[in-house]
Order: C-alpha cells, then sequence, then structure tokens
C-alpha cells in the first residue's frame, strides 16, 4: 500500500508579486527550494491565508536570495501582492518509507528569510 504524505512545505511565504502575463506557475527563491528540497517543475499546492484560495501550480526557478515568491498566469488572479501563502508539497510514500518519514517544513518571516526549518509537522 502507498500512502500521500505532505513532502514539504514553505509555511506563510509573503507574496512578492503576480504576473497575469506570464505562461503559468510560482517564482520560488532557490535558495528556498533547497531548504524545502522541492524542486523545480514539482507541483505544489497553494493556501492562501488571506482570501482562503487553494489551487495546485507548478514551481519555476526564482533567483537566489531575492526571496522572490510570484504567482504567475492565471494563478495571479488568485492572489495579490503581499497576500499569505503556505506552499505545499505532497509524495507517496510505501509503509516501509513511512517508518523514516519527516516532511521538511521552512518558517518565513515576512521579509521571505527562513525562521526555522523542522523535520516535523
Amino acid at each position: 500500500m502507498t500512502i500521500e504524505m505532505l513532502y514539504s512545505k514553505i509555511h506563510r511565504a509573503t507574496v512578492t508579486d503576480a504576473n497575469l502575463n506570464y505562461v503559468g506557475s510560482i517564482t520560488i527563491d532557490e535558495e528556498l527550494l533547497e531548504a524545502s528540497k522541492m524542486r523545480v517543475g514539482q507541483k505544489v499546492e497553494i493556501l492562501n491565508i488571506n482570501n482562503g484560495e487553494r489551487f495546485s501550480t507548478y514551481i519555476i526557478l526564482g533567483e537566489r536570495g531575492k526571496r522572490d515568491i510570484c504567482l504567475n498566469g492565471a494563478a495571479a488572479r488568485k492572489v495579490h501582492k503581499g497576500d499569505k501563502i503556505i506552499i505545499v508539497a505532497y509524495a507517496t510514500y510505501d509503509e516501509k518509507e513511512l517508518a523514516d518519514y519527516k516532511p521538511k517544513v521552512v518558517l518565513l518571516n515576512d521579509d521571505n528569510n527562513i525562521d526555522a526549518i523542522h523535520d516535523e509537522i
């Protein structure tokens, strides 16, 4: 049996831009991707804390150190600059893998700098 579980999340990211005229996706700073173990092209769920919107998209690489969190294309209509969001990635695990299961949780401050990284929910 396999179970879909939280793989990683970036918690309370601040949206730095919403670009309607882009092809689509979410731009995430390279350092935040490394900390969260998320990958370019990976499907993620976006949870908007400000308005309750929940939607899926994929990741594109943002410039290292700029702390950009930009929603692009149609997703730009679901957020506003300054909104707080949670970026969630899931993975499928078998029961053996769950014995050592440790999701990565990256907590951000208002400037999208890392406050803490946890290996637990």
